[in-house]
């Protein structure tokens, strides 16, 4: 097929689903109720625009580099045959155009935010691409896609005024665990195909049942240094009540991925309503008069 018979079929909803858009909201409530904390819950307009666009460019440049090195991968997987690089609807330059394109947003926009944001931002994307590799040599590759997770405090609290203070790194920490259990949770959905690649993740080397218990246990870090996080930053019983609903909710999905373990469809999903938990606990707790 060539370049031209591919993208002429290529629309913006396959763009949309190459660049996995429909997943914007897993981490994107965090990144939000993090800006409000490190603003005082009053962000500059700017700030605002410029981080949601640099959190969405860096997802882009990250799916886009992952598909084009992956396509070979998801043409052997029944399940991913069908995206757009193994169907030949999108050719490989253009993946990588994409990515390029994304990360020189990344780039822009950190420069216009302040120096330590345009000079850490580098930094930022080789983790943001590195995943693409770790995931073909080690295990650990699930709490490196978690470590990528964790930059999103990180980046914003430096956004917002050029530092990174000490409460920031208790975000980071919860994030790490958080972000290492969603990553658990979506590589026991690929088990199977991710075993017969050759392919790394703690859910190929633990299997499924002592996989689980990891996802509990680093829920339940994450839960603790979130707590621990919220009293840093002083925000009070408002915040305390999201982190709660978080819990439970948790619970019950946990529970549900214990018994099937590789039908991890709806626990990933329940992420995005996780994550609203702690947005709408958070602002609850800058915004509501009685919350200090």
């Amino acid at each position: 097929m060539t370049a031209g018979s591919a993208s002429a079929r290529f629309g913006l909803r396959d763009l949309g689903r190459f660049l996995e858009i429909q997943n914007l909201g897993l981490n994107l409530p965090f990144a939000i109720a993090f800006l409000l904390v490190a603003s005082a819950g009053r962000p500059e307009l700017a700030t605002v625009a410029l981080v949601a666009v640099a959190f969405v460019a860096a997802r882009n440049a990250g799916h886009s580099f992952n598909r084009w090195l992956d396509r070979s991968l998801d043409a052997a997987n029944p399940r991913t045959r069908d995206r757009a690089l193994p169907s030949g609807r999108l050719t490989p330059a253009s993946a990588l155009l994409i990515a390029a394109a994304s990360s020189g947003v990344v780039l822009l926009a950190a420069y216009l935010l302040n120096p330590l944001a345009f000079l850490l931002a580098p930094v930022a994307l080789a983790l943001v691409f590195g995943y693409s590799y770790t995931k073909r040599v080690t295990t650990f590759t699930t709490a490196y896609l978690g470590l990528v997770e964790a930059i999103v405090p990180a980046a914003v609290y430096i956004a917002v005024d050029g530092t990174l203070p000490a409460v920031a790194l208790l975000a980071v920490a919860a994030l790490l665990a958080w972000g290492t259990a969603f990553e658990t949770i979506h590589s026991l959905g690929d088990l199977a195909s991710d075993r017969a690649l050759g392919l790394h993740s703690f859910a190929v080397r633990l299997g499924p049942v002592r996989s689980v218990r990891l996802v509990v246990a680093l829920h339940a870090a994450a839960f603790a240094l979130l707590v621990a996080y919220g009293v840093a930053a002083r925000l009070g019983g408002p915040y305390d009540v999201g982190i709660a609903g978080m819990v439970a909710l948790a619970a019950v999905t946990d529970r549900a991925l214990a018994r099937r373990p590789e039908e991890a469809k709806v626990p990933f999903e329940r992420h995005v309503a996780l994550s609203l938990f702690f947005l709408a606990g958070t602002a609850a707790a800058i915004y509501l008069p009685f919350a200090r």
